[in-house]
């Protein structure tokens, strides 16, 4: 984080100290809209450098790693993936591997058997639906193995620039603190936040989230003193407020070891 953050308050907001959920029902829409907008505007300037932490140079890469993702840390997916990668370059590979070998290679990401039969399925229906090309299109990508509306949301987002909003753990958890949703269900979360941050801005505001919540907004024990948004966040008082204490929790680039 390069931008230092601004005062915060010296006592939890209402809904920590009287014990409320963090969804206000007596928020108007406009206002909800209006305090949304300034928070996203503020984790931009707390997190400038966001961006996607899986490495990858095509579509297919980007989308095998998607995939592998799950129940891992970026970080692992990215120690396996260039051997993956080098052997595999096309959905036709993946199509032929040896499921033998494709498990070893996967085998550090967990749940490494079921993530065979994704890829293995990933690449059979990109050489018989699409040519063996990654489709651009969110209602095509959600009818390969393995693919859900996350996945293919990073995808187009990252690799075709098609606006999309990325709701994992991290990003539920964080709307849900700001208020801005008391959804728990990925789909209304998604569709609850895209009326509050403009379109253009989806995946960049994804990134800025994740990257957030790995960094500062943990799940358990939130660095609320060392928090840029702690003026319009209703969750603020979860985590220490101490400045000092606080900072201590926020972490460095090495949070893409955490889930």
């Amino acid at each position: 984080m390069s931008a230092p953050a601004p005062p915060v308050p010296s006592r939890p907001a209402r809904a920590v100290r009287l014990g409320l959920p963090p969804f206000d029902d007596g928020e108007t829409p406009l206002g909800r809209t209006r305090r949304a907008r300034r928070m996203a505007r503020e984790l931009a300037l707390i997190h400038p450098d966001a961006h996607c932490e899986l490495d990858f140079t095509t579509p297919l890469e980007l989308l095998v790693a998607t995939v592998l993702s799950a129940q891992t840390t970026d970080r692992t997916v990215n120690t396996v993936t260039p051997t993956l990668f080098a052997r595999y370059r096309t959905a036709a590979d993946y199509a032929a591997a040896d499921r033998t070998e494709l498990e070893t290679i996967l085998k550090p990401t967990g749940f490494f058997r079921a993530k065979a039969n994704s890829v293995l399925g990933l690449g059979r229906a990109l050489v018989e639906q699409f040519d063996g090309e990654v489709p651009a299109r969110l209602e095509d990508l959600v009818t390969l193995p393995g693919v859900g509306r996350k996945t293919a949301n990073v995808v187009l987002g990252n690799a075709f620039g098609v606006p999309g909003l990325t709701v994992d753990t991290h990003f539920g958890r964080l709307v849900r603190r700001f208020g801005w949703t008391a959804e728990e269900d990925p789909v209304k979360v998604e569709a609850q936040v895209a009326d509050l941050v403009p379109k253009k801005e989806w995946t960049d505001f994804s990134h800025r989230v994740i990257f957030h919540g790995r960094r500062v907004c943990h799940a358990k024990k939130p660095a609320c003193g060392a928090c840029g948004l702690a003026r319009s966040c209703p969750s603020f008082g979860l985590g220490p407020l101490d400045p000092l204490a606080a900072a201590k929790l926020v972490k460095g680039p090495a949070a893409s070891d955490t889930l």
